[in-house]
This record gives structure tokens, C-alpha cells and sequence, in this order.
């Protein structure tokens, strides 16, 4: 019985969130609280509330395969909020974030709008509950947005009126991809619609990403990603050269791509790392 509760306590609180978007929530696709997804997984272990039951039992077992799990997602939000301060630093104040997720503390919009009041956030996703719930977030800031499209689909991203409205793609930005090129297989794809994005923005401009890291074989990587492969989108992990060549031609800041606690000893970085830091990948690159 209280399963029962708990299940139609999460459906109001979404369709809740639904009544911000009017009209528009028709044309999202239904949800499906019983198929664990990505999305309110990373949401559950950053300790978010906008998942359901079937999220958080398949973040339990992951948990119980790789116990660094919540480490890890919280290093990765660290990383975010210093590759925003590093472009804030370096006078950037516009923001496209490619598979923002679902709002938890410490987002894009949050840490930018601390270092700089003026900054603009566009965030990407292709979760509806990120959606809505981003959406619900931003109601009323005409300077931040959120769109449903697939990040892989650059050229209707970039041309879609969330960007074009607040993002001066004549100006310098920051494309994030943090803690979601690992859910796209498609090597191909993913390096394609990086390389629109690279192509479309100015000399100045930074890509910061994230990436799960494979070192050889490991049982409990690969039972991780058979947790994953039962969600809505399965992992995959590559390697350093693979995870460097996302960046393209642009310089990466020293020390290139490395774990993140490589990454974190750098003179002048802002962030502290321990043994789960070795788990992924990170960069930051800037357009030349």
C-alpha cells in the first residue's frame, strides 16, 4: 500500500510540474515510472526528488556493484561548477548546456547565476522529466531556458528559438557536455553533431566535458552498464585518445584530458578530488 502512495505521490508532483508548460506538455512523450532512466538516476544520487521508485532501486544496485557511484556523480558536478567559474574567469557570460538533466543543487543555471547575475543558460535534453521540471525552474527568468531536443540533432538545436533567443552565437560561450557522451553509443554520431557545435560558435568559446573512462576490462564496470543497458539509454566507455578527440582542434587546457583528479592538481584549479576521481575522464578546451 505505501508503494502505491509513494508511486501516485511522484505522478501529482509531475503533473504539477506538467501545468507550467500548458499546451506544450501535450506534444511530450508519456513517461514511463516503471523503466529507470539515466537521467533520475544522476538525479536520485546527487540526491534530487524528481525521480520514482524504479530509479532509485536501479541506482541501489549500481550502487551496490560500483560503491564509488555517488562519489563519482558528485565529482562530476564539482567538475561542472569549475569549468563554469573557469569560463566565467575568462569572461564568458552565455551557457548552452547539452544534456542538462534534471534541476538537483549545484546545475548550470545555479552556479552561473552566483558567479555572474547576467549570465544566460540554455540547457538540452531529451528527458522529458527534465524537461519539465528545468522549465518549472526557469518560470519567469527571461534570461535562462530549457529545450526538449536531442543534443545530437546540433543544427535544430542551434536554430531552435530557446537559443537563438539568448544565446549571441556571435559571442563567446561554453558548450557543457557533462556526465552524458557516455550514453551515446554512436561514436560517429556524437563526434558529428560536436563538431556543428565547435563549427558554429567563435574563436574564445570553451567545451568542457565529461567522460566514463575505460581502462580494461572490469566486472564492475561491466556490471554497471548491464544495470544501465536495462535504463533508457545504454553506457558505453572510451578511452583517453577517444574522449581527446571530442574536442576537435581546440586547445585543451593543461593537462589535457585526465582523470579528474589528475585533472584537479593543475596550478589554479578550484577542486579536490580522491580515489573515486579516477573513474572518468575530464576536459576543457578553447576554440583558437
Amino acid at each position: 500500500m505505501l508503494a502505491i502512495r509513494v508511486s501516485l505521490a511522484e505522478r501529482f508532483a509531475y503533473a504539477r510540474a506538467m501545468n507550467v508548460l500548458g499546451e506544450q506538455a501535450a506534444t511530450l512523450p508519456e513517461v514511463d515510472p516503471q523503466r529507470p532512466s539515466e537521467a533520475r538516476i544522476y538525479n536520485f544520487l546527487l540526491g534530487g526528488k524528481h525521480n520514482f521508485a524504479a530509479d532509485r532501486q536501479a541506482a541501489a544496485a549500481a550502487r551496490g556493484a560500483m560503491p564509488d557511484l555517488p562519489a563519482i556523480v558528485r565529482l562530476n558536478r564539482q567538475f561542472l561548477s569549475e569549468a563554469v567559474r573557469l569560463a566565467t574567469e575568462a569572461g564568458v557570460d552565455q551557457f548552452l548546456d547539452l544534456g542538462c538533466g534534471i534541476p538537483a543543487t549545484g546545475n548550470t543555471y545555479e552556479v552561473a547565476r552566483r558567479l555572474n547575475p547576467a549570465s544566460r543558460v540554455v540547457g538540452v535534453d531529451l528527458e522529458p522529466v527534465a524537461f519539465v521540471h528545468g522549465r518549472r525552474q526557469l518560470a519567469g527568468d527571461p534570461a535562462a531556458d530549457v529545450l526538449y531536443a536531442d543534443l545530437l540533432d546540433a543544427g535544430e538545436v542551434l536554430a531552435a528559438r530557446p537559443v537563438r533567443d539568448l544565446i549571441d552565437l556571435d559571442r563567446p560561450l561554453c558548450l557543457l557536455l557533462v556526465a552524458v557522451a557516455h550514453f551515446i553509443p554512436d561514436t560517429a554520431l556524437l563526434t558529428e553533431a560536436l563538431g556543428t557545435y565547435r563549427s558554429a560558435v567563435p574563436a574564445g568559446s570553451l567545451l568542457a566535458l565529461t567522460h566514463a573512462c575505460r581502462k580494461g576490462p572490469s566486472p564492475r564496470v561491466e556490471q554497471v552498464r548491464r544495470l544501465y543497458n536495462n535504463a533508457t539509454a545504454p553506457l558505453i566507455a572510451r578511452d583517453v585518445a577517444e574522449t581527446t578527440a571530442l574536442f576537435g582542434d581546440w586547445n585543451l587546457a593543461e593537462p589535457g584530458v585526465q582523470s579528474f583528479g589528475e585533472w584537479c592538481s593543475a596550478p589554479g584549479r578550484q577542486c579536490e578530488s580522491d580515489t573515486a576521481g579516477k573513474a572518468f575522464l575530464v576536459g576543457v578546451a578553447v576554440k583558437p
